[in-house]
């Protein structure tokens, strides 16, 4: 197949983005477009935004980054928190940093929020006072996530539905919106203040959950086989704080409750994956009710790369 330039910056700057849920190849599908296009890959995942994590929350391996240029992994303190509209505007950014450069901007990961945000843009969320903010996150230490997870799914379900008991930071975000402005988060998600300037080439990677679950079982092996209970030992660390928004991504957490003794090696892992194949279930919940995502298994990657070559030239004969 022949290569093919990236778009130049413009209007509806087209930008692939590679979807779906967590261990359906995405990172693999990206690095095979970067051999034929000048790619640089930017994370739409929430999880791998944090620095001390970069196992257990399947980030890019050095040798993987070192193939083109990778963009806002890692780069977050645990103790960090961002939102999906501070993630766009730093996506953002970068897109059209790289594709005034002549490169392919390509947005890669399972976070539907951030990716929503970041094309059809949410109407800014008032500020929230301090003391509600804090009011939450004491209710939280002291009554613990599943419970406020409960209260959420009372005023927000759409909400809650979308978040694991465990999301700390999501679960007392959703509340502390909902009392600061008597709307719901799910309601101000859905308030699109513009249309996007880039048009996205949504490229879903995807396969039965009852096949998706094995795969998803050999990766917590080879996690744990690459480090990730040392990784997880040197974070504690770092932050001895399980309610720090780091800790709250999966795999994290089960493996902050084995350090501390709560659990055996056993029940961590077979809560991993209890947990981790939640999350694949709802991202497919998530992702199917968009129209506009060309679907493919693990397996299909040249026909995606096709699929990403006819949008691409298509795109090229339009502004030629």
């Amino acid at each position: 197949m022949m290569t093919q330039s990236a778009p130049s910056s413009s209007s509806a700057l087209l930008v692939p983005c590679l979807l779906g849920p967590t261990g359906a190849g995405k990172t693999s599908l990206a690095l095979e477009l970067a051999r034929r296009w000048p790619v640089s890959i930017i994370n739409a995942d929430s999880r791998q935004v944090y620095h001390d994590f970069p196992i257990i929350t399947a980030q890019p391996t050095a040798e993987e980054q070192a193939a083109c240029p990778h963009f806002l992994y890692g780069f977050l303190e645990s103790q960090g928190k961002i939102s999906a509209g501070a993630y766009a505007r730093m996506a953002r950014e970068r897109i059209l940093e790289e594709a005034a450069k002549g490169r392919l901007p390509v947005l890669v990961g399972g976070t539907g929020l951030y990716i929503q945000t970041l094309f059809d843009g949410i109407a800014p969320i008032p500020p929230v006072s301090p003391a509600i903010a804090a009011h939450w996150q004491v209710r939280c230490k002291e009554e613990g996530s599943h419970a406020l997870h409960a209260e959420l799914a009372t005023v927000d379900p759409d909400y809650a539905a979308k978040i694991h008991p465990n999301d700390r930071q999501r679960i007392t975000r959703g509340l502390e919106v909902w009392q600061a402005t008597g709307k719901p988060l799910s309601w101000w998600h859905s308030q699109h203040v513009r249309p996007t300037d880039f048009t996205p080439v949504k490229i879903g990677l995807t396969l039965p959950l009852a096949e998706l679950e094995p795969i998803l079982e050999k990766r917590i092996t080879l996690m744990l086989e690459a480090g990730a209970l040392d990784e997880a030992k040197n974070a504690l660390t770092l932050c001895d704080d399980p309610e720090a928004p780091g800790w709250s991504g999966i795999g994290c957490r089960e493996l902050y409750d084995h350090i501390i003794g709560h659990t055996t090696l056993e029940e961590c892992r077979a809560l991993w994956l209890k947990n981790t194949r939640a999350y694949a279930k709802r991202q497919m919940t998530w992702f199917r009710r968009e129209e506009d995502v060309r679907w493919f298994a693990p397996g299909q990657v040249e026909a995606a790369v096709m699929y990403a070559a006819n949008c691409l030239a298509a795109a090229e004969k339009g502004n030629g």
